[in-house]
């Protein structure tokens, strides 16, 4: 006997007994044949695992749903199923898996009770995505697109709480990366361009959660132009809109010296009485 039909013979047993394991492991993972509510069966199934963060396993029942029951009533959950099983994961490569589920799930389902779950998690794809202030914000600028469309399409959503503080945290992210730019051309002495570009941030999103710190170096840059007047304001916003600053005590003392320096207006001219 060859050494060839020898190693067949081997081998063939141990193939045999892999097939096996393989078919039973599918069958731990699918519906009884011929049960009743097979559906329900792998819906309630994928949801189990979910709870256990068993993100594969869950997959597997909401992937066999969803392809296997076009007709049943668990297919759309078992969709949403399959996206946050993706987000579950965490990694990039998942989030782009999980986008894809949940933009399928609003082009099948636009009316579904559970469209407005759908666009939150989509926008937290992007979210969960976003990069550090001074790196690139284009993840930051999809979440901030998608959960404002959350926002303006499903006003009486349970979830808006959730949504809008989300929202509120994407243009945060977006505002300090452009503060941290203003700032740089503060610190590198270039005060027209720190003006613009701090003006610009209270312009595109007056709510920025630290715009005291726009507030008071769009200040500063305007001391250095010597256009005090146009300062003053805005130490005058950062002093009323926020009790604690590490910018409050400076805005005070800053505020103090700019208006003993700007002239007071000079007084109305008296009309000549007619003669």
């Amino acid at each position: 006997m060859s050494v060839r039909v020898c190693r067949l013979m081997w081998i063939l047993p141990v193939l045999a007994v892999l097939a096996v394991a393989g078919g039973c492991a599918k069958k731990k993972n699918a519906a009884p044949i011929g049960m009743l509510e097979a559906d329900r069966f792998l819906y309630e199934r994928g949801v189990e695992m979910i709870g256990k963060k068993k993100w594969f396993k869950s997959r597997e029942y909401f992937r066999q749903l969803v392809d296997n029951y076009p007709q049943s009533n668990f297919r759309p959950d078992a969709k949403l199923g399959l996206g946050d099983t993706y987000m579950g994961e965490g990694s990039a490569e998942s989030l782009v898996l999980a986008q894809n589920e949940f933009r399928e799930f609003l082009t099948f389902y636009p009316t579904h009770p559970r469209a407005d779950y759908a666009q939150l998690k989509l926008g937290m794809c992007h979210f969960q995505q976003m990069l550090a202030a001074d790196r690139d914000q284009t993840e930051t600028k999809e979440a901030i697109a998608e959960l404002t469309l959350f926002v303006e399409r499903y006003a009486n959503s349970s979830l808006m709480p959730d949504g809008r503080a989300k929202l509120r945290g994407a243009r945060d992210r977006l505002s300090a990366a452009d503060y941290k730019v203003g700032y740089f051309y503060f610190r590198s002495r270039w005060y027209p361009g720190a003006i613009d570009r701090l003006k610009g941030v209270l312009r595109d999103d007056p709510e920025f959660t630290g715009r005291d710190a726009v507030y008071f170096y769009l200040a500063e840059s305007l001391i250095k132009m010597g256009r005090r007047a146009e300062a003053v304001p805005y130490y005058d916003r950062l002093i009323k809109e926020f009790e604690k600053s590490e910018y409050l005590l400076k805005a005070q003392k800053a505020m103090a010296a700019a208006q003993a320096e700007v002239p007071p207006p000079a007084p109305a001219k008296k009309k000549a009485p007619p003669a």
